[in-house]
């Protein structure tokens, strides 16, 4: 308003006018906090380690660390500063099947529904690993990321044995039809333990929607951004991430709380008597 009126030979109630600004929001002195400069600090600087997230994640940090603040007032030193805001994602709807029903098993609890999945990356030299990646669905927590050059039938069951020593038995696992998720020997394992599997349409990686969101919240915030010299510095790195994503990242559909935070995992840790009963316990693998 003023660089027209100043440059323009009109007055402030005629660059209004022609604007649609009221006067009284021309006239109006902002007010800053004795905060501003502190706040503005350490939103520059959340952006920065956390350059994937937007200002309301970053709202949530912020009143996590004992800031009094809401979205509004981040947002607008947010733009000040010219910090870049990610694109709105379209809203997501139901899972539907390719014959347009909705999927009928939906998480309703912890351990109701759980999901995986491989994610591919390299290292420096060129060299692939895969990644294996377990959630539940419910509360969004990742309950695995196992990292190695080759991944198959055996590492699946290995690491779904630790988790349900650990975790307790959920009643349905979510997959797409690779060979690893599929083989006669998965299939028998869950069928002893009463888990039902919940494979997907071939060609339809959206019916696995809450992995796949996992994933890409994974490749965008650190397989995108992170170089691998070595398969070990990988396996730390993605492991460190699992945590952060865990105990401290804020999260959209949990109302900007973290699956599992940190104050909450040695009360939520089961003990021995609560992770499996007798007739639920998984039997020895038996592989080779």
């Amino acid at each position: 308003m003023e660089r027209v009126v100043t440059g323009l030979p009109v007055s402030e109630r005629r660059a209004c006018e022609v604007l649609s600004q009221p006067r009284s929001v021309q006239r109006r002195e902002p007010i800053l906090l004795d905060d501003e400069d502190e706040l503005t600090k350490r939103i520059i600087a959340l952006a920065s380690a956390y350059g994937r997230y937007g200002y309301r994640r970053i709202t949530a940090l912020l009143c996590r660390e004992g800031f009094r603040v809401n979205h509004k007032r981040v947002e607008r030193i947010w733009r000040k500063e010219g910090l870049k805001v990610p694109q709105k994602q379209a809203k997501k709807g139901r899972l539907w099947l390719n014959d347009g029903s909705c999927i009928r098993f939906r998480p309703e609890h912890k351990n109701h529904v759980w999901s995986y999945d491989f994610v591919h990356d390299t290292t420096r030299e060129g060299k692939s690993f895969r990644i294996l990646c377990v959630i539940d669905e419910f509360t969004r927590e990742c309950l695995a990321l196992k990292v190695a050059r080759k991944l198959n039938t055996a590492d699946v069951l290995e690491t779904l044995d630790e988790l349900f020593l650990t975790r307790g038995i959920p009643k349905y696992i979510r997959s797409d039809n690779g060979s690893e998720f599929t083989a006669d020997a998965v299939k028998e394992w869950l069928k002893i333990l009463s888990i039902g599997p919940l494979f997907i349409e071939p060609g339809s990686p959206w019916e696995n929607g809450y992995v796949e969101s996992f994933n890409s919240k994974l490749r965008d915030e650190l397989l995108a951004r992170e170089v691998f010299d070595t398969l070990r510095e990988a396996q730390i790195l993605i492991e460190r991430w699992r945590v952060h994503y865990n105990t401290v990242r804020p999260h959209s559909a949990l109302k900007y709380k973290p699956p599992a935070p940190e104050a909450l995992q040695d009360s939520a840790a089961p003990t021995g008597s609560e992770i499996v009963g007798e007739s639920r316990r998984p039997p020895a693998l038996g592989l080779s």
